[in-house]
């Protein structure tokens, strides 16, 4: 039986020792490779075995029907689904005449690590044939992020115990079976049957190039692959190719001592617009750069970028090393996501897998692009640009819905509305305000005033719109937002979603300032001055739920009214709730699958007293089951913002190792972007507890107990400011860029370079931590880590 005995925790890699296969569809997502425009799943070289066999482009998707029990008006017509594109991973190898296949014969050996400043995945196998042959194989696979078109791969094969003969299979393949249909989750991924149509195939020397299009989609999408070779005279190579599968075959008979080795070269593109020809050149030209660069360049390449990466992203924190290395991989995915994704989405799952039919939701701009702003702005910028592109089917689903401006959907890849379930994707309109809440970070956080002119004032310009059309006044003379959802998905159709209420108030207040600055896109956009005046007065007058009996801000109007959920009879099987009770029942109680209001309070701190937080804090932690992966990192910052430092880590620690422990047993769909991201939210914002409100900048760090030293690491106008923190110290330094002013403790504090300053941590007033839900505590981070990180094994469930 193999087993696995975990992922080693060191500070730069992610490391398997052994294989499992009940573990495998998790280590296909934990080591999958990306650059924001290919994705390639972990699978092995070898392509079988597998559980989800996964290529993806990012934005190349397949239409599927959403059917529906009783049709209405509003509706989405149609679905969208990422696509399993060809895959170039493969390469199959005999050793005389017996497949590799780990499930035969004996595995002495199997290794595989990512390495996150070599941006890698390299795998060391040592296997023994049913016919007693011991043989080494050596993989390095790379998706660079340099070329965005690029991936590549190093095999080498010997033989350990004496001659045999070899043969190398470098193959694509197209509308390969996927793997596992098993889950049973209605959010799950669609499984598309042979979704790709041949246009073309050919072959010559080592090279190869397959163009298929989607059947109903209409995008083309071409491949190619080819190779270097280093083997022993008297080896001989072939190639063929057909509609769906092109293969270069290599024979050579390898003596001990001696070793085949290849690099295989595979070129990506696609388009929705451009011809078959068109794409065929396009990838003939990256194969020949590939070619030109070859092996070494493409990896010294991929280690500079990755190298310049962390000099400005790094996190160094002393006292908890499993956390250390989940921060790291948190951030390197990250990246992966989004580095060469140039004003595409950034799904869910990135690239990772098909979790949510590769849709992109809110979580991007609320979770992935507050950290790519402070380390890589442009790709920020980029995304921020798509939701720009995606601008006119805004506008159009506004006008369906009987609205004025845009309404940006709740989950999409190309930029309609996917989600056929209207509670908690159409009435979740707060997705205007998480984009318009990015602009708005983005433009201060980089004073680009470019970007602001030609996409920024449009964007929030519209989004502000939709506002005055959804909103109305009461008697009182209040603003109100009614009949909506916010984040918290257990609390559907609310009126006066806390969280929607105050970031459509940053909104309507940011796209009032913008025109103001920029006169001449206002006229383009037919911005009068009646209109600006309203956006501010539904700004000024926005309601605010807030009981005053208990002292607390209220989630939605009449929230804390609700009967409370019986959190006692609640077994522990039955979490996730949405799986085991209906939501009719759900959203009439006091239940917070994820944070709704305790996110208000980090995104519009400004909006609350450090009372009020504390009070906020208390009551909702009590109600809150984190029934979504979203939630623990958000609780981890308000934690540490209200002084319950151990419970910030107990969150931080759930938030990173929410994948690498596979803590929501369904990994093996993807890797959830949004809470890697908000790993590092929960160190920057929750323990360095850095603010960033309009033109402000601030900072009051503060370290739990087993957390000794934290040194992290931001971007702001071009300045690069390093924050180091001990249990009594803060130490700022400069480290590129101008003089800047911001604050410490509320403290007004000037930074230049070469001169650091140091500042003292003040005492920190205790009180008592609040509980959570029976059974629904975070794990405690203890004196003493276990050396391993243990993915779970469990029933497999679909949660964000």
């Amino acid at each position: 039986m193999i087993t696995n005995k975990g992922f080693v925790t060191e500070p730069w890699a992610v490391r398997e020792v052994d294989f499992d296969l009940e573990l495998m569809g998790q280590t296909e997502s934990i080591f999958a490779l990306s650059n924001g425009h290919i994705g390639w799943r972990a699978n092995l070289d070898e392509g079988e075995p597998h559980v989800i066999a996964g290529s993806y482009l990012n934005a190349v998707y397949e239409e599927i029907p959403l059917p529906y029990a009783e049709t209405a008006y509003g509706y989405p017509e149609a679905g969208q689904s990422i696509v399993n594109v060809t895959n170039g991973k493969i390469i199959r190898l005999l050793v005389d005449d017996e497949p590799f296949d780990i499930r035969y014969g004996k595995l002495r050996l199997h290794e595989r690590v990512l390495d996150l400043k070599a941006g890698v995945l390299r795998r060391t196998v040592e296997w023994e044939s049913p016919t007693h042959r011991v043989i080494r194989v050596r993989s390095t696979r790379m998706v660079s992020l340099v070329h965005r078109a690029l991936a590549a791969i190093l095999y080498e094969v010997e033989p350990v115990d004496g001659g045999a003969d070899f043969v190398l299979q470098s193959e694509l393949v197209a509308n390969e079976p996927v793997g596992e249909t098993t889950n049973k989750d209605p959010r799950a991924s669609v499984i598309l049957d042979s979704p790709l149509a041949s246009q073309f195939s050919n072959h010559h020397g080592t090279r190869a190039v397959l163009i298929h299009s989607t059947k109903k989609s209409g995008l083309t999408v071409a491949t190619g692959m080819d190779h270097l070779f280093t083997a022993p005279s008297g080896s001989e190579v072939t190639s063929e190719s057909g509609e769906d599968h092109a293969r270069v075959t290599v024979t050579a008979r390898l003596k001990r001592g001696q070793r085949l080795s290849m690099v295989k070269f595979v070129a990506y593109g696609w388009s929705s617009q451009r011809s078959a020809p068109a794409l065929r050149s396009q990838i003939e030209g990256a194969l020949t750069s590939a070619l030109d660069h070859g092996w070494r360049g493409l990896a010294s390449a991929q280690r500079e970028y990755l190298a310049e990466f962390w000099a400005r992203a790094d996190v160094e924190l002393k006292g908890d090393p499993e956390v250390q290395q989940a921060i790291r991989f948190a951030l390197f995915h990250v990246l992966q996501a989004a580095a060469r994704a140039e004003q595409r989405a950034i799904p869910a799952k990135g690239l990772t897998g098909p979790g949510y039919d590769g849709h992109t939701f809110w979580d991007t701009e609320t979770f992935v692009l507050p950290v790519l702003t402070y380390t890589a702005p442009a790709a920020a910028a980029d995304v921020l640009r798509w939701r720009y592109q995606i601008l006119d089917m805004a506008r159009k689903r506004a006008r369906d819905l009987g609205l004025r401006g845009a309404a940006f959907p709740w989950r999409t890849i190309h930029g309609e509305e996917c989600s056929g379930y209207w509670p908690a994707s159409t009435a979740a309109f707060h997705i205007n305000a998480d984009i318009a809440d990015g602009v708005l970070r983005y433009v201060t956080a980089t004073h680009d005033l470019q970007f602001e002119q030609t996409v920024g004032v449009e964007l929030l310009v519209e989004t502000a719109r939709l506002w005055i059309s959804l909103g109305h006044y009461d008697r009182n003379a209040h603003f109100r937002i009614d009949g909506v959802t916010g984040p918290d998905e257990y609390s559907a159709l609310a009126d006066n979603n806390l969280y929607t209420n105050l970031m459509a108030q940053r909104n309507l207040r940011a796209a009032a300032e913008a025109v103001a600055r920029h006169r001449s896109v206002a006229e383009r956009l037919k911005v009068r001055a009646v209109e600006v005046k309203a956006w501010r007065k539904a700004a000024d007058q926005m309601f605010i739920a807030y009981d005053p009996a208990l002292e607390v801000h209220q989630q939605a109007s009449g929230f804390t009214h609700h009967e409370r959920w019986d959190f006692k009879h609640t077994k522990p099987d039955q979490y996730p709730l949405f799986l085991h009770f209906p939501y009719f029942d759900l959203y009439r109680k006091q239940v917070v699958k994820q944070a709704d209001l305790v996110l208000a309070m980090h995104l519009r701190g400004d909006a609350f007293t450090d009372e009020e937080k504390a009070r906020n804090f208390a009551y909702y932690e009590a109600i809150t089951v984190r029934d979504s992966s979203l939630s623990s990192c958000t609780q981890s910052i308000i934690a540490a913002e209200v002084g319950h430092l151990q419970l910030a880590h107990d969150y931080l620690g759930e938030a990173a190792l929410m994948d690498l422990s596979d803590l929501e047993h369904n990994v093996r769909d993807g890797v959830h972007m949004g809470s890697l991201a908000g790993a590092w939210l929960a160190v920057v914002h929750g323990l360095g507890a850095m603010r960033h409100h309009g033109d402000s900048l601030g900072f009051a760090p503060r370290l739990p107990p087993r957390i000794q030293h934290l040194t992290f690491r931001v971007t702001f106008l071009d300045r690069l400011l390093k924050v180091s923190v001990n249990r009594t110290r803060v130490t700022y330094t400069m480290a590129r860029g101008k003089p800047l002013t911001f604050a410490h403790y509320g403290q007004e504090l000037r930074l230049t370079a070469g001169r650091p300053v140091v500042r003292p941590v003040p005492k920190l007033k205790t009180s008592e931590e609040p509980e959570q839900p029976p059974g629904r505590a975070p794990a405690r981070r203890g004196v003493e880590a276990p050396r391993l990180l243990r993915p779970q094994r469990a029933q497999h469930r679909v949660r964000r």
